[in-house]
């Protein structure tokens, strides 16, 4: 009896540069949300950063455009295996963000309005490498996206780069989020692939 033709098992995918291990490019932007997608007004929008001692600094919307802003071009990874390549945002580095907090802690708590939570490293947060992002291909953040305003972690998992922030908590413990404490890895480096537990 013969063997399989070399199509029954399907086109192996030729190595992508750029792409991280187990993923696939698309040219859409995937939708994934828990729950209905929270509509927030920038009139009602606010984004407040908490040091671990409680020290609390919050910006209405028209504080926060009076912000420096950036534009940059990042590549991004979702845990379900999208990759998406050369995506523009603009908005507020957390280096400007956290310039002169004083803060010792080590993690950070993302939380959006609608109630999810994310935990991220705060070294993965400074140094160029994480945004409050407001636009996207030059255009206002769409609702679905997370705007007004989303967190953006390029680095990582994009389950980090939080929809609908409204606050970050700097802490010197690493408590997990809404998924990591349902199995999502508490770091979520896609060249590792750390997705799950």
């Amino acid at each position: 009896m013969g063997l399989f033709s070399p199509g029954f098992l399907g086109r192996r995918r030729e190595p992508v540069p750029g792409l991280p291990p187990g993923q696939h490019l698309v040219t859409d932007f995937p939708v994934l949300s828990i729950g209905p997608t929270p509509r927030v007004s920038t009139q009602e929008w606010r984004f407040s950063i908490t040091s671990e001692s409680g020290l609390m600094t919050t910006w209405t919307w028209d504080e926060f455009q009076a912000l420096p802003q950036e534009d940059v071009t990042v590549d991004i990874h979702c845990v379900t295996s999208w990759s998406k390549f050369g995506t523009g945002w603009r908005g507020v580095s957390l280096d400007t963000l956290l310039d002169g907090v004083d803060t010792r802690a080590g993690f950070a708590m993302a939380r959006s309005y609608g109630g999810y939570t994310t935990n991220v490293p705060l070294d993965e947060l400074r140094g160029g490498k994480a945004w409050v992002a407001l636009q996207f291909d030059g255009a206002p953040l769409a609702p679905e996206h997370g705007g007004p305003a989303r967190l953006l972690v390029p680095a990582l998992y994009f389950w980090k780069s939080a929809k609908w922030v409204r606050s970050i908590e700097l802490s010197t413990r690493n408590d997990p989020g809404f998924w990591e404490q349902n199995g999502y890895h508490m770091h979520g480096d896609p060249w590792r692939e750390e997705r799950y537990w």
